[in-house]
């Protein structure tokens, strides 16, 4: 699962990605921060704004520019943008939002980077068609294809596909978000088994197939691809977890994507990142951010999960200025940042005093190994797309849903990655993993 923009240097800066060179730099390009909300209330088409879903508060990019922070991944929903069918038309209400959104971050001079939180999914379903992916993103790029500014993420974390598959429907986005015109933007692809850096090389699809097998074979006219991975420090990586395995976690992960990277002529970024707030977590972070400034040849930076105003006490919320991580890991972020000062080791918790209140937050619990947005909800957790949820599935996906489990005493639990909980549910309150469901 997993929910996440930069003082811009005046000017574009055109980036050579088939032949890197090693670079002078021990900053990084890019620091960030993930920003969640409008994929929340996973299953709810297309749900309730304020209820179902909401938006970041815009005051809080301006509080991140201000320290420094460069890029913002905004999480959004397929569905809600795009909703009858990957060839259909933008819903204006929700493109409207989007492009608040995004125009407010680059008009600042930071990067906004557009990302589908579907985990490779459409209602639930693997995505097939190549062609209608295709559409789907010819679609959304042609609005802003003028704005450099806007990075492309082509999708959130593909999961349990075929590593072929996964590899075709990121070249489909390719293709679209070119032929839309938007020519000059980066484009961010990720790999299959969520993509982790730490399995990059070693995790395989349905097919057999590693990213190692698959990815490297993209091409983009521009010459602007980027690979973005995630990692978290946990035993599991999976990113539910406050503990994280060992102080040096964060390098060790990266060792064989950054010489799969090196070896291919590739660029990446790990898109999401955390860690519990304590000792071994911070030291942790720090570890793999200065591995990543010592391989700046092929990382362009990171992006922290997550902010957002619903997150309340999830355990790596960094929203301004409640949030468990904003005190603790702010400064050790600004640190990694491309041409920025060294950050200061302390820095306040208290907000200014014209700071807004944000909604209170309920979320589901699910399985140890990915991340869920459904709904404001208690307790916060990833989960992919795909519940127990009825939903309209298009003719151009294959369903995957899973079916629900039994337990011994014969009640009914959700299904893995099913929904479990949340605002107005009604339904199971138990997880096959055994995880609790709040």
């Amino acid at each position: 699962m997993h929910f996440i923009t930069l003082l811009a240097a005046a000017g574009t800066v055109a980036l050579s990605l088939a032949a890197p060179q090693k670079r002078a730099s021990s900053r990084l390009r890019f620091v960030g921060i993930n920003e969640s909300g409008p994929e929340f209330g996973d299953g709810k088409y297309p749900g309730t704004l304020g209820k179902d879903y909401t938006w970041p508060t815009l005051s809080t990019y301006d509080t991140y520019i201000a320290k420094g922070f460069n890029v913002f991944r905004i999480n959004f929903s397929m569905e809600r943008l795009i909703p009858n069918s990957l060839t259909g038309s933008l819903d204006s209400t929700y493109l409207a939002s989007l492009n608040e959104q995004v125009n407010y971050i680059t008009s600042r001079g930071a990067y906004a980077m557009v990302q589908p939180h579907n985990y490779g999914r459409y209602y639930g379903n693997i995505i097939t068609d190549a062609s209608a992916f295709k559409a789907w993103w010819q679609t959304v790029a042609a609005q802003f294809k003028s704005n450099n500014n806007v990075i492309f993420d082509t999708n959130n974390e593909y999961n349990t596909m075929a590593g072929a598959l996964v590899a075709t429907m990121n070249q489909a986005a390719i293709d679209g978000i070119r032929a839309a015109g938007a020519t000059t933007q980066i484009i961010n692809v990720e790999g299959n088994s969520w993509t982790g850096a730490w399995t990059w090389t070693t995790s395989k699809g349905t097919d057999g197939l590693t990213n190692a097998d698959t990815m490297g074979s993209l091409t983009d006219p521009s010459n602007n691809l980027v690979y973005q991975m995630h990692q978290y420090l946990d035993s599991d990586g999976s990113g539910t977890s406050t503990a994280c395995v060992s102080a040096t976690v964060g390098s060790e992960r990266l060792v064989a994507a950054t010489n799969w990277l090196r070896a291919n002529s590739k660029i990446g970024l790990i898109g999401e990142f955390a860690g519990g707030n304590n000792a071994q977590c911070q030291s942790a972070v720090k570890d793999m951010l200065a591995y990543m400034q010592a391989n700046t040849d092929v990382w362009q930076g990171a992006i922290w999960w997550a902010a957002g105003p619903w997150w309340a006490d999830y355990i790596y919320s960094i929203e301004p200025y409640t949030g468990v991580a904003y005190a603790p890991y702010v400064p050790i972020l600004q640190s990694a940042l491309s041409g920025s000062a060294a950050a200061s080791s302390t820095m306040t918790s208290s907000p200014p005093k014209t700071t807004n209140t944000v909604a209170p937050t309920t979320t589901t619990t699910t399985t140890s190994t990915v991340k869920t947005t459904s709904g404001p909800v208690t307790t916060s957790t990833r989960a992919p797309t795909t519940t127990t949820t009825t939903t309209k599935a298009p003719t151009t996906t294959t369903s995957t849903t899973a079916a629900a489990t039994t337990t011994a005493s014969g009640g009914t639990c959700a299904s893995k990655w099913g929904q479990c909980g949340g605002q107005g549910w009604s339904g199971a309150t138990c997880c096959a993993s055994g995880s609790t469901c709040k």
